[in-house]
């Protein structure tokens, strides 16, 4: 078996994700043959991997940076939340099911031998592999069956370093409290801590780590800064768009509705790394801007859950306003269903509701099907002509007279739909902006020139300085004992 650990977290969002992508590049660059896993995942921003089927984007980026192909096996169990109780779940890359918290606690154990089986497989031909855990060790309220940290990492055998966010507060206390409450098998498991998004200067937090070792008896491996590459790599958390949500002046705004249920927001990603672009995510109670130029309505993984969010917001009325003003709207997956005239759910697949009107910009309707369409694909816009690449992740079929005027060519094939002057478009296709081509065409087609940098060529080099960040603040012993 490959050398393996394990970061876990004393909370969510202490940036467990970016610290496993920057030493999987860390080791990639001193030549080692490194791959990610997380057992469990909970997102709506999915990928499709490259040997098909769909995993976090999160693993999709680790995979990235350890220069390696990615698989279903390094996240195989991906849940995405459809409604405040319920999630669909993916296994090894297939629709499993659908379950509410409570039975999903009762299906973990059934889902621990596909969680080992797909570790195994990761392990396969590998010097290294870095586990990602979910949530927290501490909420022992969930550690009968638990497949996410230390239910896997006791199974597996695989050593854990515990990550602490100090930018939220409170670390020492989430990290000595973690000790206390963790039973004696599991601390047993804690080789040492790392903490993580420090602000200011690292000696004055010298009696903080004296102190933790103290309660604790752990080792301190390293104090990371806030890392400020990482801001320019995709995010895992819809909780990040609160602190995206504003934006500063630029030359085209681009106005997104943060829906309740918003998947693959990362879609976004290279549009705010163009310096001219104004990217502005719209939190419930506020007003879609007036002198936005570009209106996208994103991925959703609950359609028509949030077809209806999007009306109670009042944004239907402001994406009107905003067509008769002349601005533009980009609908991508679930985001081109709600533009349509109607969204039927005649097997009921998202819920209770067998049919919505949409917001009636398209002349399209979508009916919901059980079969996923899950896939990577190459196409090219028929608007620029240019090549694009992305994927698809959507259940349900659109069709009607706008469908004649296809933006897009997935593989040889037409895909969504035009209004009859060219200013609404939706498609299917996930990964749109990320072609620098179409970006740059985009851009200029509202009088901006210069757009379309290099996005990817930015993501490898936010990667690298990540890692080269944490070489040079981590300890030195123990990047040895992992890294050889």
């Amino acid at each position: 078996m490959a050398k393996a650990v394990m970061l876990q977290g004393t909370g969510s969002d202490v940036g467990k994700t970016v610290l496993v992508a920057g030493l999987c590049r860390l080791a990639a660059n001193r030549g080692l043959k490194v791959r990610p896993f997380k057992p469990q995942n909970m997102s709506n921003n999915a990928a499709v991997a490259d040997d098909g089927g769909e995993i976090g984007r999160a693993q999709w980026l680790q995979a990235l940076a350890a220069r390696t192909p990615s698989s279903v096996h390094m996240n195989p169990v991906l849940l995405k939340p459809q409604s405040d109780t319920g999630s669909q779940i993916i296994l090894q890359g297939r629709v499993f099911g659908q379950a509410k918290g409570r039975d999903y606690q009762r299906l973990k154990p059934q889902l621990l031998s596909a969680v080992l089986e797909s570790y195994e497989k990761v392990c396969e031909g590998a010097d290294l592999v870095i586990v990602e855990g979910a949530g927290s060790p501490a909420e022992i309220n969930l550690r009968a069956g638990d497949i996410a940290n230390m239910g896997f990492a006791t199974r597996a055998d695989v050593p854990v370093v515990l990550v602490g966010d100090i930018d939220r507060g409170g670390v020492i206390a989430s990290l000595v409290g973690t000790h206390t409450i963790l039973p004696p098998e599991d601390r047993a498991m804690i080789t040492g801590y790392i903490i993580n998004k420090f602000r200011g200067d690292v000696s004055l937090f010298a009696d903080g780590i004296t102190a933790v070792e103290g309660f604790t008896g752990w080792p301190c491996f390293g104090v990371v800064p806030f890392l400020k590459a990482a801001s320019r790599l995709p995010a895992e958390d819809s909780v990040v768009l609160e602190r995206l949500a504003g934006g500063s002046r630029a030359a085209l705004k681009v106005a997104v509705p943060m829906l309740s249920r918003i998947a693959n927001f990362d879609d976004l990603d290279p549009l705010a790394a163009e310096p001219q672009v104004e990217l502005v995510f719209v939190r419930p109670g506020e007003r879609i801007p007036a002198d936005a130029g570009l209106v996208v309505l994103p991925g959703s993984k609950s359609t028509i859950g949030d077809l209806e969010d999007l009306k109670r917001q009042g944004w239907d009325d402001d994406i009107a306003a905003h067509v008769r003003r002349g601005g533009r709207v980009i609908g991508i997956c679930g985001g081109y269903q709600m533009l349509g005239t109607s969204v039927a759910d005649p097997l009921r697949i998202e819920g209770e509701r067998e049919r919505v009107a949409g917001l009636g910009l398209l002349d399209v309707e979508t009916v919901m099907a059980p079969e996923k369409t899950v896939r990577n694909s190459s196409a090219h816009s028929v608007d620029y002509g240019v090549p694009l690449s992305g994927y698809e992740i959507h259940m349900g079929r659109t069709e009607g007279p706008d469908c004649a005027r296809p933006p897009v060519m997935i593989d040889g094939r037409a895909d969504g739909a035009s209004s009859p002057d060219g200013r609404i478009i939706g498609t299917y296709l996930h990964g749109l902006f990320g072609s620098d081509a179409y970006r740059a065409r985009l851009l200029a087609s509202f009088g901006i020139e210069g757009g379309g940098e290099n996005y990817r060529a930015g993501v490898e080099a936010a990667l690298d300085e990540v890692a080269a960040e944490l070489e040079s603040v981590l300890s030195r012993d123990w990047l040895d004992r992992l890294l050889g």
